[in-house]
């Protein structure tokens, strides 16, 4: 799918409160699609494995799809998978070729407690869902969390490796959800103006600035890392979900334009290549005024403000 240049341009000069609404309600409508599959196939089991890639907005969208089966009386849980980290040991580790830790593995979660824990919820019995400290890079168990599921209740586990082979291969009859941005932004004869590509990275760029204080050199430092990573372990296994959403909205580049430009104008001129591309594009794309966009906007996650969370500083 594709979105219209001239169309985002204007409907942002002539109506941007319309327009950023029409994109709200139409990603809604996909959620409420996804929270009925979801409910119909409940008997099969209780677990939704929810995965993407970097900057595809998974916690937003978990969050939105347990308000959506809440309100069909519902009752589930969302539990982040970044919990389930174990605590690094240099000596055990998963490696990248050139030696370095592989944080971006699979092999970084605890895989035998995660599929235990989705058996036992599957099976009417409680588990105790681990707290991962990032700021000391360790797992806690002392703050972990009491969870059984009721009957009619659900619980949605989400992160990058939702639907590695390692997990899906022992949970088979788990819904699996895949959630990416996927839209290009094309002029009227069709020419690409802003790839999908960098539309992650911008969200991801503002989003470490914003909540980690971070400048866009310390992102594009990681970025290639994170890229491999997407390509060894999450794309291959996308195919095997029920549901593939794509997470772009009509308004998400210009949402995010005022934030990301000045923090990539204040990298080093010609450093990074696709940089420069991405501010080309960006001069083509009207901004829109963060006063447009919704507290429960999937475009809050990575500009703040969001009415799911306070601080996404730990979502991946």
């Amino acid at each position: 799918m594709s979105y219209s240049l001239r169309e985002i341009n204007e409907q942002i000069r002539t109506d941007p409160q319309g327009f950023a609404r029409r994109s709200d309600d139409a990603y809604t409508e996909k959620v409420k699609r996804a929270a009925h599959k979801i409910a119909a196939r409940r008997s099969e089991s209780h677990i939704v494995l929810l995965s993407g890639p970097s900057g595809s907005g998974k916690t937003t969208t978990a969050m939105k799809i347990e308000e959506q089966l809440k309100e069909m009386g519902i009752e589930t849980h969302t539990i982040s998978m970044d919990n389930y980290f174990n605590t690094i040991d240099p000596e055990t580790a998963p490696r990248t070729r050139e030696g370095a830790i592989d944080y971006e593995s699979p092999f970084c979660l605890d895989v035998d407690l995660l599929n235990r824990h989705f058996a036992m919820l599957d099976q009417g019995r409680t588990i105790h869902v681990p707290k991962y400290e990032f700021a000391r890079q360790m797992r806690s168990d002392i703050l972990s969390q009491p969870l059984r599921l009721g009957e009619d209740e659900i619980a949605v586990f989400e992160g990058i490796h939702a639907l590695n082979d390692i997990i899906v291969g022992k949970n088979p009859r788990a819904f699996k959800l895949y959630i990416a941005a996927r839209s290009n932004i094309v002029d009227e004869d069709g020419s690409v103006v802003f790839q999908h590509a960098w539309f992650r990275l911008c969200r991801r760029i503002v989003r470490d600035f914003k909540f980690r204080g971070a400048d866009a050199e310390f992102t594009m430092k990681l970025w290639n890392n994170v890229c491999r990573g997407e390509r060894l372990y999450i794309s291959p296994y996308k195919e095997s979900a029920d549901i593939m959403f794509d997470s772009s909205l009509p308004i998400s580049v210009s949402a995010l334009k005022p934030f990301v430009v000045p923090l990539l104008e204040a990298l080093p001129a010609g450093k990074y290549p696709v940089v420069d591309d991405i501010l080309r594009g960006l001069e083509k794309i009207e901004p829109l005024d963060e006063k447009y966009i919704a507290a429960n906007s999937l475009a809050r996650e990575f500009i703040g403000g969001s009415a799911y969370f306070d601080n996404p500083a730990a979502a991946n």
